[in-house]
């Protein structure tokens, strides 16, 4: 997605122009990773003992392994190396699912519900990148951006200043989306010149448009890698959505991402 929409917008880059450089995001995150577990949220935490239900007890009672896990796991293998093999995500996919339902992974009165689900998490991914193509595209053929990268670049003041805010935009921007892969097309729109703009070289457009998506979607509320570990923790009532989710999150990875993007786009 990533190359794509910097190619749609005037900066040309292969696929490994992006991996070359997006490694200082990942490093990072993984900074901010080592530091919540080994300094700043080492401390145990004190839960309530509540009483769980009937259901609740035998389910944690079972070993933590079942065959239908390793079947859905070995699944997930096979989906990613034959689409790795043979370029189509599609037969991966199909491959993934079929040996699941012969494993055991989904059962066979299941398959319509697992199919249904994940038709509508990707139909939701869907519209979410269409939409974010389209005010793209508008920001585009208005000329508003035009303007936009004009102004920017005055108010920068070189640039680290320019990096500095182009991670701020990106990160309101994917706060409010809650999504990095819908987002990057309307960053991109904007990035592209205003990074041309400051005398940012491809690479550190590449890094700066990467990061800014990666901003929000690790501390917005909305955002799946939010939802989802709340979704797990909060099992027992005692995880807050904000406070033991987001705010952590957005501490720990968002403050060094934008460390790193603002150094690197600046070395690159």
């Amino acid at each position: 997605i990533l190359r794509d929409q910097l190619n749609q917008n005037g900066i040309n880059v292969s696929l490994g122009d992006v991996s070359s450089v997006m490694w200082i995001g990942g490093l990072s995150m993984l900074v901010g990773l080592l530091l919540a577990v080994f300094v700043f949220y080492r401390k145990p935490r004190e839960y309530q003992n509540t009483y769980l239900d009937e259901k609740s007890i035998e389910i944690l009672e079972k070993p933590s392994m079942q065959r239908k896990d390793f079947a859905v796991l070995l699944g997930a293998v096979v989906a990613f190396v034959v689409q790795l093999w043979a370029g189509s995500l599609p037969l991966g996919a199909l491959c993934g699912i079929v040996l699941m339902v012969l494993l055991g992974g989904i059962q066979w009165g299941e398959i319509d519900e697992v199919m249904e689900e994940g038709f509508k998490m990707m139909a939701f991914i869907a519209f979410v990148m269409l939409v974010a193509a389209g005010f793209g595209a508008v920001l585009k053929e208005t000329g508003a951006i035009q303007s936009l990268v004009h102004y920017v670049a005055a108010l920068a003041g070189g640039k680290f200043g320019g990096a500095l805010m182009m991670l701020l935009v990106g990160l309101l921007v994917t706060m409010g989306i809650g999504t990095s892969f819908g987002t990057i097309p309307i960053i991109a729109a904007i990035y592209c010149p205003l990074g041309l703009e400051l005398g940012f070289s491809p690479a550190a457009i590449i890094l700066l448009v990467g990061i800014a998506g990666a901003l929000g979607d690790a501390g917005s509320p909305a955002s799946d890698s939010t939802l989802g570990p709340t979704a797990g923790l909060n099992a027992d009532k005692q995880h807050h959505h904000i406070w033991d989710t987001c705010v952590p999150t957005f501490l720990m990875y968002n403050i060094p991402l934008i460390i790193g993007g603002s150094i690197g786009a600046i070395l690159l």
